[in-house]
């Protein structure tokens, strides 16, 4: 098992966009809005330590159909939600979203899938010095487990925060936990991510 090294590390908070977290949105998913403090905690330890912070955000389009396999699971995406221009696609106040970090836009599940963010984790720190994937965010068995896979498939190692993401239910959480465990990456905790970019950060100023 590969260890957690916040020095060739990044953090990519996931999809936690207003239309996702706030009450009566959308897409509204509680358990990711309840988890904002520990979201935060990644954040602000990775800023901290110089850990790059990424946040994506899912764009849909009033005039035309951007992603139509999701609408077609989702059909109230025909005509509301994560929409271009609107407040819906803002970053929810309580992750602290600032300038100075690196946003990419998608319109799809993975965030990888026609992003930058390939390009951006191969050149944020210098070149190819990226190789691990910090994931946080929502939905967890959607968005970011997606993320993780196609993380996976790109060699980065995946440290998925198991207390810093939200799905619809605590059983399609545990699913996803189980399946990166076996197959895609490690599951850790707050503690233990907090833990590596602390370490990071003694061992950059060494």
């Amino acid at each position: 098992m590969w260890n957690f090294d916040a020095t060739s590390s990044a953090l990519l908070v996931v999809d936690m966009q207003r239309d996702f977290v706030e009450e009566g949105r959308p897409m509204e998913v509680p358990m990711a809005r309840a988890r904002i403090p520990q979201m935060r905690q990644l954040v602000d330890g990775a800023r901290g330590a110089g850990v790059p912070v990424i946040f994506t955000q899912h764009v849909l389009y009033d005039s035309f159909n951007v992603s139509p396999l999701e609408t077609a699971n989702n059909q109230l995406l025909l005509t509301e939600g994560m929409r271009d221009g609107t407040d819906g696609i803002e970053i929810v106040d309580g992750l602290d979203a600032r300038a100075e970090d690196h946003y990419v836009r998608k319109h799809r599940y993975d965030a990888f899938y026609n992003t930058n963010l390939e390009v951006l984790l191969n050149t944020v720190r210098g070149y190819r010095t990226v190789d691990t994937l910090v994931i946080a965010g929502t939905l967890t068995e959607v968005c970011c487990e997606s993320t993780a896979r196609s993380a996976f498939m790109r060699d980065f190692k995946v440290a998925f925060a198991g207390e810093s993401t939200g799905a619809l239910s605590e059983t399609a959480q545990s699913a996803t936990l189980d399946a990166i465990t076996r197959y895609f990456g490690r599951v850790l905790s707050n503690a233990e991510i907090l833990q590596g970019f602390t370490d990071g950060a003694t061992e950059a100023r060494r």
